[in-house]
């Protein structure tokens, strides 16, 4: 079940399922697209950058360890 529920959430299925919960303007459709078209396009600079090796690695997160162990489960 778990493995289940992690592939799922990395296929996008409970963000989808949590989307079309409630009707969505057309207009507001467009916004979301493209927003989301505009973080997949840093996220692609980003770790092309990492890669090219003009920046670092992000910095792991310094309250990731203060974090209980359930909330870092995901």
């Amino acid at each position: 079940m778990r493995a289940l529920k992690k592939k799922m959430q990395r296929e996008g299925v409970f963000r989808e399922m949590k989307r079309r919960r409630f009707y969505e303007k057309p207009s507001e459709q467009i916004v979301r697209a493209k927003g989301e078209a505009i973080r997949r396009a840093r996220k692609f600079a980003r770790k092309k950058a990492v890669w090219d090796s003009s920046i670092g690695p992000p910095k792991p997160r310094e309250d990731a360890d203060k974090r209980p162990a359930r909330a870092r489960a995901g």
